[in-house]
């Protein structure tokens, strides 16, 4: 009989989830450890996907039939770095075959332009998580009465954040979204959402069924301005685009074509202004946003023309991209944001590192849809296969790890633990009147993967305005892609 070969993916978001299907698929002899710092799995499915997309949520249910493998385990709870409480890459590496790093990109691009971190100005990854309960999310007080608000970027996450802050509560109420969020954004303020990009509508990086949406919403319309459109070659003749740009062009320019309706809030895209500067109000705190208009360059890109214009803004979120972060005890290129690969083998001074990969964002970059990390998977786990094939297994025994991390005095929680949060989480929506309700900090999920009420803590009605809504934990959010 063949050895057990136990391999560690750390990381239970999609890219992780598509690597553990990939190794036990093409090897019976292989049991996967599927590690996250988080009790719950899933990743960008769970913490990233605008709750009103239930239908993307829904992938859930195939990441869930992987982790039922009865050659998959998935240990949440589980934190990989130097501190105390965390197991390091080099106790990791002691002790799996394998291990697969599929850690996302935990931390946004900034602007780096003045006034950027005036109060009311925020990264669009901030607002996410907040509204999708991240126990990570730091204490925010989002200006929710403001009447305008300011997206820069022109992606889903844009228009995701965008299209949140004019859906009303008889829309959200559906959703898991945590309740004080819910309250908040419904008792807000926010008229005229402001989606600004730099460059052109044939250039923007929304999706079209994501774009066409915004053109559905019952209590907003969507708004472009044709001075702008003309400037883009591109929508002057789009013979010559990708067809997904020339989908979108055709979306936008139905949206001229309709008379305005007379819905309570408005999504106006605004196109070739480049954020130059965040102005203060009396107060401090944000009252707009300086752009520069920009032209096309000849050459796909755009250049300043020295004329200016300010967008009023009590709100501004920036969704410029998201970028990795270092792992301490895994090399990491700074410029790129990745570590360091070839095929998936991780490279440590330009030499394959025996027994360590990457999958997912943290290989490539934030580049593609969910549905791109599963060939990314793919690919490493065959360089995973060959090597275990090529090396004799002279290292980790088949020992199971389990029961030293509990000596570390770690708390793993295990598939039954998280089937406990999931129960927790639907009897918090049938208290509250609706369907499933998220658990939204860090002691909750914790009490009720162990079986205890997750009602105790502080944080199930909280508001944008009450203060730590979903726990103080100082941990970077793990964009599980």
């Amino acid at each position: 009989m063949p050895p057990v070969q136990r391999v560690a993916v750390v990381g239970a978001g999609p890219s992780g989830v598509y690597a553990a299907q990939s190794l036990v698929d093409r090897s019976p002899d292989v049991l996967v450890d599927v590690l996250d710092r988080l009790p719950c799995p899933y990743g960008l499915v769970r913490y990233g996907v605008a709750p009103d997309h239930k239908k993307i949520k829904s992938l859930q249910g195939t990441l869930r039939a992987v982790l039922e493998h009865p050659r998959v385990r998935f240990l949440g709870n589980v934190a990989v770095g130097p501190g105390e409480g965390q197991v390091t890459p080099r106790w990791l590496r002691d002790r799996y075959r394998a291990v697969v790093y599929c850690v996302g990109a935990a931390s946004d691009r900034r602007l780096d332009i003045p006034g950027e971190d005036l109060p009311g100005s925020f990264s669009a990854t901030d607002f996410v998580a907040w509204y999708s309960a991240h126990p990570d999310a730091v204490a925010r007080r989002f200006p929710l009465g403001a009447a305008d608000a300011v997206v820069i970027g022109v992606g889903n996450v844009a228009v995701d954040v965008a299209r949140i802050l004019v859906r009303g509560a008889a829309e959200l109420g559906g959703t898991d979204m945590p309740q004080g969020p819910l309250d908040a954004l419904a008792a807000g303020g926010v008229t005229t959402v402001h989606m600004v990009g730099r460059r052109g509508p044939s250039q923007a990086k929304f999706t079209t069924n994501e774009l066409r949406e915004l053109g559905t919403l019952t209590e907003a319309e969507a708004v472009v301005h044709e001075e702008e459109m003309v400037l883009d070659p591109g929508y002057r003749d789009a013979g010559g685009l990708p067809s997904a740009a020339r989908r979108n062009l055709a979306a936008l320019r139905g949206w001229l074509e309709t008379p305005p309706g007379g819905a309570p809030h408005r999504i106006e895209l605004r196109f070739f202004l480049r954020p130059v500067e965040l102005l203060a109000g009396p107060d401090g705190a944000v009252r707009a946003v300086r752009f520069e208009r920009t032209a096309p360059d000849g050459r796909g890109g755009v250049h300043g023309t020295g004329r200016f214009e300010e967008i009023p803004a009590g709100l501004v979120l920036r969704s410029v991209g998201y970028r990795g972060v270092a792992l301490p005890g895994l090399p990491f290129d700074d410029r790129t944001g990745t570590v360091p690969h070839e095929q998936g083998r991780v490279l440590r001074d330009g030499v394959p590192a025996p027994g360590e990969y990457v999958a997912g964002w943290i290989k490539r970059g934030p580049t593609g849809v969910i549905g791109t990390n599963r060939p990314c998977a793919k690919e490493t786990v065959v360089s995973v296969l060959a090597d275990l094939a090529a090396t004799a297994p002279d290292g980790p025994s088949g020992e199971d790890p389990l029961a030293e991390l509990r000596t570390l005095g770690l708390r793993p929680v295990d598939w039954q633990g998280w089937k406990r949060v999931e129960s927790a989480e639907q009897a918090l929506g049938l208290s509250l009147g609706r369907a499933t309700v998220k658990i939204p900090d860090w002691d909750g999920l914790l009490r009720a993967a162990d079986g205890a009420s997750a009602h105790n803590g502080p944080a199930h009605g909280a508001s944008a305005d009450d203060g730590p809504a979903h726990g103080v934990q100082d941990r970077l959010p793990p964009l599980g892609a």
